[in-house]
């Protein structure tokens, strides 16, 4: 019997490929998503057996029936005069009002100032001495110069997101690589063509992680925002429910602002893989 003889090649089906490799991909989701949901599961369970215990002053820390119950009474009656919807939307319509401005005014700004090295050295110092300053010290001149309404408070929080995506956006145009640049400029193409089609396709993934950085650090201020004179929104909900130690409506609420912060997170991501998928 010849060597030849004594190799056999057994076909196999596409199907059975497909299934394998399913089968292979599975367990890494799986483990992921059993993971996330341990950290929850051991969080409350450690949250429940130390109020339970009585090792902490409800008063301080309530047990997690008394947030769930301050959920459901905010989201059917209400707190003072809107519930917790109309308190949610109120912040969002802040929020995504004031970082879309700031998007729309840091990303064309950063590309300037990145294309640019005149932008950049007449800009720069402005952004470099504005970034630092905490963002309750400017809200004390907002209010002297806008007053106390919705002005400031937009004004406030698209302060606090601005200069996160201008400097990320710089980092990312300055970090494109010249071979392309000169690529294209070998082809013809003039300066619209470099930005649509050059500077924006490989700045795009460093733009749009700057872009989520900036979104949630313009969340964190939003309690700042909502302190003064407000009737609506998460932050003043919290605010006002501390000054009367309703420790179970603030956690609520700062439950509510921490899920609702991984939500438009989720939307960011989104956005980038279909605006950007080889990112």
């Amino acid at each position: 019997m010849s060597v030849e003889a004594t190799h056999m090649t057994i076909p196999i089906s596409p199907d059975r490929t497909r299934r394998g490799s399913l089968r292979l991909r599975l367990p890494k989701v799986s483990r992921s998503v059993l993971l996330s949901t341990l950290t929850v599961a051991v969080l409350l369970a450690g949250w429940a057996i130390v109020t339970e215990m009585g090792w902490a002053n409800e008063l301080f820390l309530p047990k997690p029936q008394a947030v769930w119950a301050a959920f459901v009474k905010t989201m059917t009656k209400g707190y003072q005069g809107a519930t917790l919807l109309q308190h949610l939307g109120a912040s969002l319509y802040r929020i995504l009002t004031a970082f879309t401005l700031a998007c729309l005014i840091g990303i064309p700004l950063g590309v300037l100032m990145g294309v640019s090295r005149n932008a950049r050295a007449l800009l720069n110092p402005l952004i470099e001495f504005y970034r630092p300053l905490p963002p309750l010290g400017l809200y004390t001149l907002l209010v002297m110069w806008l007053g106390i309404g919705e002005s400031s408070k937009l004004s406030l929080l698209f302060l606090a997101g601005l200069p996160g995506i201008v400097i990320s956006t710089i980092q990312a145009v300055t970090s494109v690589d010249p071979v392309y640049v000169r690529a294209a400029q070998s082809l013809g193409a003039t300066r619209r063509h470099l930005l649509f089609h050059v500077y924006l396709p490989a700045a795009g993934p460093l733009i749009l992680a700057g872009m989520r950085i900036s979104l949630g650090f313009t969340y964190t201020v939003l309690v700042a925002a909502e302190i003064v004179a407000a009737s609506a929104g998460i932050g003043w909900m919290i605010w006002d429910a501390a000054k009367f130690l309703l420790s179970d409506v603030v956690i609520m609420g700062l439950i509510v602002l921490g899920l609702t912060g991984v939500v438009l997170d989720l939307m960011m991501r989104g956005i980038a893989k279909l605006l950007m998928p080889w990112a």
